[in-house]
């Protein structure tokens, strides 16, 4: 479903479309580091994960109250590790940002281009 219909069925009609597209998504690839290794200390490094495609597209359609920048509340699972934060839109990446914090980076033994799925439900 094309995704200024479904906010529009969504934010009009008060209700999210009925094709499995609200949640959860699993999403999948390599850990991302912001701004990148030569540009600054690791120390002040962020770490994210992509969210990018008909999934983006998905979560762009089902959020409902989108907060401050346009950053999105979710619940995250990676592994036995499970937290929620929030998405943080991307038009360098065409989606959404997922941050990764120390912790989680910790128990799921997760470094810079290490490949990982994770599961997104709206919060």
């Amino acid at each position: 479903m094309d995704a200024d219909l479904a906010r529009f069925l969504r934010d009009e009609l008060g209700h999210a479309p009925e094709n499995g597209a609200a949640g959860p998504w699993t999403v999948g690839g390599p850990v991302m580091l912001w701004p990148g290794p030569g540009e600054v200390a690791a120390k002040g490094a962020w770490y994210f994960l992509v969210v990018g495609g008909d999934t983006a597209q998905a979560i762009r359609a089902n959020a409902a109250n989108p907060a401050a920048w346009g950053s999105v509340p979710v619940e995250a699972t990676i592994g036995a590790t499970t937290w929620r934060t929030s998405l943080f839109p991307s038009k360098a990446h065409g989606g959404w940002l997922l941050p990764l914090k120390a912790a989680v980076r910790k128990a799921e033994k997760l470094t810079e281009d290490t490949a990982t799925q994770a599961v997104l439900a709206l919060a």
